[in-house]
């Protein structure tokens, strides 16, 4: 099996209650291997270690216990992407050759490392985001379980900021209460979440509508002193922007192209303070329909 899709959504938590559910605490140590991105897993490694454990043949457990216990072996391989292409290479024989004791569970974020004529072996399952729904169950829950305060707009608040990673919802849930006590607010998790607040995002975007350069060089420089990170405030103006009615698609095609050039240099160590003003000047160019050759 092939688990692939983005962080916190369950992927290794589901590989291990499989492991779990079919062979029980008994069996689980002898019959269960897990590889983490810790470990060294080069291609030496899968020679050894791994192919050692698959080549070992194992008889059915105990149908008393409970459990199915079926006569193989699971080797669970997290964060298979990181692996080198050799390493992926030596595992296409082990995979056929000791299918009928062991079975493999790749997990990654992106499948598009995985060579193909690996994840051509694979049953491929996608792990999407979570949602709201489901991210707001679970957070509920623990928030009974810890006697946490979390009215419903801190709630939808936490699922929006975490865009469906229930695992960095339980950080930012854990932090806002190290910090803030049992009441949390919206405005807490936010403040511990690093996400910049939405009307920063909106007196950003005001000004680069004013169409005056003054008005947007003071909400770059008040956004800069106050240390917010432009690349975060470059994400949430991309969301802004998308959801505005009033720009045309032409207008909001080169304010994206603008953006998606600066986090490229952002990326590659250049001067926020520089970027982000370039970011306003082309973002007020493009809603005023300014002449090309106004740039600053």
């Amino acid at each position: 099996m092939l688990f692939y899709g983005p962080p916190g959504t369950g992927k290794t938590t589901t590989a291990l209650a499989i492991a779990h559910q079919l062979f029980g605490p008994e069996l689980y140590k002898s019959r269960v291997l897990e590889l983490n991105a810790s470990d060294d897993r080069g291609i030496n490694v899968v020679r050894t270690k791994i192919k050692g454990f698959a080549a070992v043949a194992v008889g059915s457990g105990n149908p008393n216990s409970g459990y199915p216990c079926p006569p193989y072996k699971i080797i669970i391989l997290d964060e298979a992407d990181s692996m080198t292409e050799d390493a992926q290479n030596a595992l296409r024989r082990t995979l056929e050759t000791y299918s009928k004791v062991t079975r493999f569970c790749f997990i990654c974020n992106y499948v598009s490392r995985i060579i193909e004529p690996l994840a051509s072996r694979c049953a491929k399952f996608r792990f999407k985001p979570l949602s709201e729904e489901i991210m707001s169950s679970r957070i509920s829950h623990i928030c009974r379980q810890e006697s946490l305060n979390l009215d419903s707009e801190a709630l939808a608040t936490l699922s929006s900021i975490s865009d469906g990673d229930l695992r960095r919802a339980i950080t930012y849930l854990q932090s806002a209460a190290r910090l803030f006590g049992s009441s949390i607010s919206a405005k807490n998790l936010i403040s511990v979440s690093g996400v910049i607040p939405q009307d920063v995002v909106e007196s950003f975007l005001s000004a680069c509508r004013s169409g005056s350069f003054e008005k947007a060089n003071k909400e770059v420089e008040n956004i800069t002193a106050e240390g917010y990170p432009v690349s975060q405030l470059l994400s949430q103006l991309f969301d802004m922007v998308v959801g505005t009615t009033d720009i045309s698609d032409e207008q909001k095609a080169r304010i994206f192209n603008r953006i998606a050039e600066a986090d490229k240099y952002l990326i590659d160590g250049a001067d926020e303070y520089l970027q982000l003003l370039d970011v306003a000047s082309n973002t007020m160019r493009a809603i005023c329909n300014m002449p090309q050759e106004f740039s600053t």
